[in-house]
């Protein structure tokens, strides 16, 4: 399949440090790895044949560790330099389990480091097919009219949104108008300040979201099937049921693998499949953001779409 182009606004790349158990003589392996949401995106994106192109922030001496890293991976980069370090995180895994030791997120970048970013963004944006538009870490380090700033002018150019942000981001994104916004169920709860327990409540908050901009909108539910709603229409899109697994970073993917379908400009069926299907195939993974195209394409055959 023939890629397109996926800008990424992932403002704050991180460094992942990893301990992993070695089963041979019970030594410890460290893993260094670029991470963030915006890095997940973008390198589920490429695993699906799309060009990412990835605007973040960098800086200091965790940055100067993980420029090289985020080089290794097949993403265009547009980095802005800044004085703040780049945040970094410690997680333990010789249980078995993904236990976190220790973790610092970059201090704000200065207005000038801002203005760069959003320039940046929104020049790489109007060049692509789509742009991914990922939270911030921590989520006040930005200030919030630039989430509705770049939709807005992105749109204006012809580029396609796909959001995934919790509020009050979410709420500025929405001024807009984006094409997708993929949340999980507690953020949308959180977005309408009351219970999406049921599938009428749920139904009902997802439809505030087309009503306030959003084209359509996907809400994740967890181990249970999503939840679709676009127009007047409504689905659960439901992926192959795994018992064992890790969920860190199954949203991330599934927003990969939908920026990278709405690049391509595959169906929509289709594109909720792959990104249905991108999503469940980090489950089976250590690894956050990753997967094979060739699991993707398997398992996309076997995701079930059902209307509501």
């Amino acid at each position: 399949m023939p890629g397109g182009k996926v800008a990424v606004f992932g403002p704050h790349p991180m460094l992942s440090i990893t301990l992993e158990a070695l089963t041979s003589d019970g030594g410890d392996e460290i893993h260094l790895h670029a991470a963030g949401q915006g890095v997940w995106v973008a390198r589920m994106a490429a695993e699906l044949g799309a060009q990412p192109v990835l605007c973040g922030f960098i800086g200091g001496e965790t940055g100067a560790v993980l420029r090289p890293l985020l080089e290794q991976m097949d993403v265009e980069l547009r980095l802005v330099q800044t004085g703040a370090e780049s945040g970094c995180y410690l997680h333990d895994r010789r249980s078995g389990e993904r236990e976190p030791l220790a973790q610092s997120a970059s201090l704000p970048p200065s207005r000038h480091e801002i203005d760069e970013l959003f320039s940046s963004t929104v020049a790489a944006a109007i060049d692509a097919d789509v742009l991914a538009l990922c939270g911030p870490y921590p989520g006040e380090a930005l200030p919030l009219e630039i989430y509705g700033d770049l939709v807005a002018d992105v749109r204006a150019n012809g580029t396609p949104v796909v959001v995934d942000l919790s509020p009050p981001r979410l709420d500025s994104a929405l001024e807009g108008d984006p094409e997708l916004i993929k949340i999980n169920d507690w953020e949308l709860a959180k977005y309408v300040e009351g219970p999406v327990d049921t599938e009428e409540r749920m139904l009902a908050a997802a439809r505030r979201l087309l009503a306030k901009g959003a084209g359509a909108a996907i809400i994740t539910r967890a181990e249970e099937p999503a939840v679709v709603v676009r127009e007047d229409d409504a689905w659960e899109l439901v992926p192959p049921r795994f018992e064992r697994g890790s969920r860190e970073g199954c949203g991330d993917s599934m927003m990969g693998g939908l920026a990278a379908c709405m690049a391509k400009g595959v169906g929509w069926e289709e594109m909720l499949r792959t990104g249905a299907a991108a999503g469940a195939a980090n489950f089976l993974r250590s690894g956050l953001g990753s997967g094979t195209r060739q699991v993707i394409e398997d398992l996309a055959r076997k995701v079930n779409l059902r209307e509501l």
